[in-house]
């Protein structure tokens, strides 16, 4: 339970951090939160007994990176050096999280040949997340981009075959991938069966969108372009669904995708759709992944009915079971994620310094991923042509 807490407290700390927009980083009413998180983690079970990490932090556009910054100091990884050529905004969040400005370099050439890094964390645009494996890639450096993993399908190739190439780690970081949730849904439906076989399972992800929620100036500049963003609503919220998926079906890919998008605000994000619809069809499920900047709330959940019985994620952790229609559905807390499993920093680190397996289409794997781009690239085709597309017509026989 209280992994699962301090997960929630720390998306709440990220969220107030994005909806800020009429005041600077610095002065947001952060303490509150942070004292928050202080008397939460302190009763965190996990502290790292070994070498930590030394971690590049490649950007602070991405408001996601509060998550790093903020984060609780477990011994895990240590920030060696930050990118980012807006001295303005590095200096808000200097003062806000307590960094030396002295770590903070223009350019991700000079941050990696002075500090040194083994792995690094992109919180840059989507579109530059090539730019950082094509240079940390032939020189054996890890990365892990937040999510989705490219801004295009074209993009994901290239990442692909870099990250292959020269042996590095190439990790993609989802809020989801953190919900206690999920891995006891994943426990019951896939490896106890207890809902029979998958048939359906429907995602609802996103919020009153972007603008609305009052995300700051740097951060919004590049998500409402679909050139840095590879998209609006479709790609800022349909890779979740789209990458819990593929892990719940077991690395499966869909024969069929249809998308139909929508832009209910043109005046607000002319450049985009802000709303999408994706169905992807298996040989024996369906999937719907509503993915929308026009929810009344912020919501990720997710729904998934066997041939027996239901499981609900209503958020990270609380959750609604039926196993029998008789008995009706069982309201419940998710169980905590294991320690050193909670988060994406101290599961880069165990990868990298305790040589943690990767599951094949686990939620942060490359093989998983690399559907859930193709995914997008498909779910895009099918919004732009109004026609369903057929696996096999984009990408052959696999």
């Amino acid at each position: 339970m209280k992994y699962n807490l301090l997960v929630f407290y720390l998306l709440g700390y990220f969220f107030l951090q994005a909806c800020t927009m009429n005041e600077s980083p610095s002065t947001q009413s952060g303490s509150r939160v942070s004292d928050t998180l202080q008397k939460i983690t302190a009763e965190i079970d996990y502290q790292y007994a070994g070498e930590p990490l030394k971690i590049g932090v490649i950007g602070l556009v991405h408001t996601h990176v509060h998550w790093i910054l903020g984060r609780q100091k477990w011994g895990d990884i240590e920030i060696v050096g930050i990118v980012e050529p807006n001295r303005q905004l590095a200096e808000e969040y200097a003062q806000q999280h307590g960094y030396s400005m002295d770590m903070v370099y223009d350019s991700m050439e000079e941050m990696i040949e002075k500090a040194q890094p083994e792995a690094v964390t992109a919180f840059n645009r989507i579109y530059d997340h090539l730019e950082v494996v094509a240079y940390c890639a032939p020189r054996g450096i890890h990365v892990m981009v937040e999510k989705p993993l490219a801004v295009s399908w074209e993009h994901a190739q290239q990442m692909i075959a870099l990250a292959e190439e020269h042996e590095i780690h190439l990790l993609t970081n989802y809020e989801t991938s953190w919900y206690g949730s999920h891995y006891e849904a994943y426990k019951r439906v896939v490896e106890n069966q207890e809902i029979g076989p998958i048939r359906h399972i429907n995602y609802y992800t996103g919020h009153p969108g972007p603008i609305e929620i009052g995300c700051n100036p740097e951060f919004l500049e590049w998500l409402t372009d679909p050139k840095w963003n590879g998209g609006g609503a479709l790609t800022d919220f349909g890779c979740y669904g789209a990458n819990l998926t593929t892990w719940l079906l077991q690395g499966q890919i869909p024969e069929r995708v249809t998308c139909v998008t929508q832009q209910i605000k043109p005046d607000k994000y002319p450049k985009v759709e802000d709303e999408a619809l994706i169905v992807l069809q298996y040989p024996e499920a369906q999937v719907s992944i509503q993915a929308s900047w026009n929810w009344s709330h912020n919501r990720k959940e997710t729904e998934i009915y066997g041939t027996s019985g239901f499981v609900f994620c209503r958020n990270g952790q609380d959750m609604e079971v039926q196993l029998e229609e008789e008995k009706g559905r069982e309201h419940l807390v998710a169980p905590s994620l294991e320690p050193g499993l909670h988060d994406p920093f101290a599961y880069l680190t165990k990868i990298i310094r305790d040589q943690h397996p990767i599951e094949t289409y686990g939620l942060s794997s490359l093989e998983n991923n690399k559907i859930v781009m193709q995914i997008l690239h498909a779910a895009q085709k099918a919004a732009e042509t109004g026609e369903t597309q057929e696996w096999t017509d984009l990408f052959g026989e696999e």
